[in-house]
This record gives structure tokens, C-alpha cells and sequence, in this order.
């Protein structure tokens, strides 16, 4: 059952114009672009943010309606740079207003639509499609990125001009890597005219062929195929490479491996414009994880020491890599976190190992699982959230993730020491494909504001 949610429809202008003033009082007020960090109100008015004041009476001023924040935290919506939304074409998984109510959920106000549809994201007409169903259907910005190859079959470039004009906000196969190194070159060459990042799925398939986890003691133990972390170093070492070459924006998305991170502080130091992102799952989930305990190594192997929830490309990784990735956000290396949010079918996980579809479903529990790296003070709190505000918009170039006077009253409440327990059953995405059924999570969302209107309220029904 969805809790809180706002209309979608042409209901939706009605309500958010109802809302002409809104006072977000006496939280604490996170927004790393500007700095800030402090107990404040947030002023809105006509979907637009007003101001943040210099302190907190716990009042809001006459003809404001209120919002007690108090012991809350206050900060800009959430950006995710990396989700699949599934439409057109596999409903069944997802649809642009389960996905967007999801988001709305983990306290996204905009979200970046993977080209991985049926049809894929790599003509005008099918980008203009997803983004006249996201006005009608969604409930948070939806921005769509673009196919870098005709059906994303790395044989000829989509018409990438076409594309920007239409309004994608970058250049992505997902996850069938731009195998071809001068059609990566061609199309990193064509991106810097249009302004628009490349972001290429980090692996090169012959190393990895055949894998279904990272290599390693476990898969060896559960008698899988490993898939080593040098498909992944490979491939972004290489395209570091035609970046530099190109003088491109290139993004690399859910760098996992220590390898790779070693690759990135090079280019970094090289002066290559380069950024890249971190998932949840590979900043706090190891291997381990796929024995099906929840982090815990079995004394004995079983049937339900195959979790398939599991299963994600990149795979989940060592502890080693895991430590590596959470220090290279800590120190701003890596750049941002992005959900790879992959909902499934049932049928697609109900079935062995092997058989499984990659992917995890992750906008929900995205804010929560990394919050416990704050907890146990392996990444500041005010970096997690530039992670998913001020990074992402910046990558952008948008006016958004930031809670500046003059831009959209985009907001996200936080309750810090909320503890609740992941329940798949009741996500509002229509997936339910998470590992993290039945954990214990501390920190929670409770409000997301979308340009002044609330779209998600878990205290509403409380």
C-alpha cells in the first residue's frame, strides 16, 4: 500500500498551486551547496524556495502553512543519476509512476532514466514519449539519458545530436558496454560538442564471460562462476584513456573495484574530466550477502545459500573493495552515489543462480543503507547528502540539489534515528527484488517535497 503519496495526474497542478506558502520549521538544515548546516526554517513560496533563514523560532510566519520539522533533517531532493524505470515496454517490472512513487519514497525529487526500454532510449520519438508519460504519470522530475548506440548493440552511433536536442541528459548502453574502442573514441569525440557526459558500463565481457559473482573464495565455495574485478578495471582504464584522448565528460557508473579506483585517481591527477558514482549495495554489502544470511558465512552450504536478490553487475564485492569504495566517497574521489535501481519481475529471481537477472531494487532503501556508513563514522553526514544533492546536480548542470532562493522547492525530511525494517511487500515500486528484506535499518525519510507540493509523507498516516 502506497503511505502519503500525492496524486499524479491533472490533479496535480491544483494541489501544488493549493500550497502557494510553506514554512519547513526547526530541523536541521543540510545543503551542502550552499554550506549550510544549521537548526533554520526553510521558506517556501509558489514552489520556488524563498529563503533559509539564519535560525529557527519554530514558527511560521503569518498565511505560511507549517511543516515542524524539529529533530529533523532538512535537505535539498535527492538526484540519482542511474535508474531504470523499465517504461516502455516492461511494465510488469516497473512503470514511470510505480518508479517515480519509489522515488518520491527514498526522498528523490529527480531521477535519470536509463535507455535500457523497449524501444530503446536512442531516437527524439521515444525520448519524447518517456517524457510526456513522465509529466502525466510521475511524480518527481524524470530526465531521460540516451541511447550511445542504434539499440544499444555497439555497431553504429545513435543520433546523438538528435537526442540532446530532445532533451537527454547524457549518453549511456547500460548495460551492454561499448565494446568497440574507436566507436567509444567516436562517441566520446561527438560528445564534447553537445556538452553531455558518456557513461559507459564498466566491463570487459570476454574477461568476465561467464561470471555471476565476483571472484573469489565464495563463489568458489557456492561452486559459481567468478566474474575477476579486472573486466571492470579494464574497460575504465580504457575509456579513461579515449577520454583523455577526446578531451570528453566521460562518467563511469558503479565503480566497485579497487582497481578501478586506482585508475580514477590517475586520470583525476591527469586533469581527464571525469566523475564517477557508487552504488548502496557496493558501498555496504559484500559477497558474503549471497550466501542468503545477511552478511553471515554459513557453517554449511545449502539451497538457500543462493540469494538471487543478490545478483547484480557489477557483482558485489570483497571487503577489501567495499572499504576501498566507501573511503574514495569519504575523500570525494568518487564523486556521488547513484541507486542502479533494477526492479525485477518475480520470475526473473525465483530460479537458480545462474538463471537470474541482474539487478537490485534500491530507490526505497537507498538513503537508509548508507546511513549507517554515518553511524559507524566511516563517511560525514554532510558528505553523504552532497553525494546526493549538490554531486549529482553538479554532473547535471542543473538548477536543482540545492536549496538556493530562486530554485525549486525540491525538499527531503530525514528522521535520524528512525529505525524501521525493509518490507519489499510494501515498497511503492512494483518490485520487490531487495536483499535487504527483514534488516533493520536506522534513519528514514519521512517527507519529500516536489516544487512546493508534498509527493511523499509517511507521517500522514502515522
Amino acid at each position: 500500500m502506497l503511505v502519503g503519496f500525492r496524486s499524479s495526474g491533472p490533479e496535480k497542478e491544483t494541489l501544488l498551486a493549493a500550497r502557494n506558502k510553506l514554512a519547513i520549521t526547526g530541523g536541521r538544515v543540510i545543503d551542502p551547496a550552499q554550506g549550510i548546516d544549521r537548526i533554520a526554517d526553510v521558506l517556501i513560496s509558489d514552489g520556488v524556495i524563498e529563503e533559509v533563514t539564519d535560525r529557527s523560532n519554530g514558527k511560521a510566519p503569518e498565511d505560511y502553512e507549517q511543516i515542524d520539522a524539529s529533530g529533523l533533517i532538512v535537505t535539498p531532493g535527492f538526484v540519482d543519476l542511474h535508474t531504470h524505470l523499465r517504461e516502455p515496454g516492461q511494465e510488469w517490472k516497473e512503470t514511470i509512476a510505480t518508479g517515480t512513487r519509489a522515488a518520491a519514497q527514498g526522498g528523490f525529487t529527480t531521477i535519470c532514466a536509463m535507455p535500457n526500454t523497449d524501444p530503446v532510449q536512442d531516437t527524439a520519438s521515444v525520448i519524447d514519449d518517456v517524457m510526456r508519460r513522465a509529466v502525466a504519470d510521475g511524480v518527481v522530475r524524470v530526465l531521460p539519458i540516451g541511447a550511445i548506440s542504434v539499440g544499444q548493440k555497439g555497431k553504429l552511433l545513435a543520433p546523438m545530436g538528435e537526442l540532446a536536442d530532445a532533451g537527454v541528459i547524457g549518453f549511456s548502453d547500460d548495460g551492454n558496454p561499448v565494446t568497440d574502442a574507436n566507436l567509444m573514441r567516436q562517441a566520446l569525440a561527438y560528445s564534447v560538442d553537445l556538452g553531455l557526459p558518456i557513461i559507459n558500463h564498466a566491463e570487459d565481457r570476454q574477461i568476465g564471460a561467464g561470471g555471476v559473482m565476483n571472484a573469489g573464495p565464495v563463489a568458489t565455495r557456492l561452486g559459481l562462476a567468478g566474474l575477476a574485478p579486472e573486466a571492470e578495471t579494464t574497460m575504465v582504464a580504457r575509456d579513461l584513456q579515449l577520454a583523455g584522448l577526446t578531451g570528453a565528460r566521460l562518467h563511469i557508473p558503479h565503480i566497485s573495484t579497487v582497481g578501478s579506483i586506482t585508475a580514477l585517481r590517475s586520470a583525476k591527477e591527469r586533469g581527464i574530466d571525469v566523475t564517477a558514482e557508487v552504488t548502496p549495495h557496493h558501498l555496504t554489502l559484500t559477497d558474503d550477502w549471497v550466501y542468503g544470511q545477511k552478511g553471515e558465512v554459513p557453517e554449511r552450504v545449502g539451497p538457500e545459500s543462493y540469494d538471487t536478490n543478490t545478483k547484480v553487475n557489477p557483482p558485489l564485492r570483497s571487503r577489501a573493495n567495499v572499504d576501498a569504495v566507501v573511503e574514495a566517497l569519504r575523500d570525494g574521489l568518487i564523486d556521488i552515489v547513484a541507486t542502479d535501481h533494477a526492479p525485477h519481475a518475480a520470475t526473473d529471481k525465483v530460479c537458480t543462480y545462474d538463471e537470474a537477472a541482474h539487478g537490485i531494487n534500491v530507490l526505497e532503501t537507498a538513503f537508509s543503507s548508507v546511513f549507517s556508513l554515518v553511524d559507524s563514522g566511516k563517511i560525514s553526514l554532510g558528505r553523504l547528502i552532497e553525494s546526493l544533492t549538490a554531486g549529482p546536480a553538479a554532473i547535471l548542470g542543473r538548477e536543482f540539489g540545492t536549496l538556493k532562493k530562486g530554485f525549486a522547492a525540491d525538499v527531503t525530511l530525514i528522521d535520524p534515528g528512525r529505525k524501521w525494517t525493509v518490507n519489499p511487500e510494501a515498497f511503492a515500486s512494483k518490485s520487490v527484488n531487495s536483499p535487504l528484506a527483514g534488516v533493520e535499518l536506522t534513519g528514514r525519510v519521512v517527507t519529500t517535497i516536489y516544487q512546493g507540493g508534498t509527493v511523499f509523507d509517511l507521517r500522514a498516516n502515522a
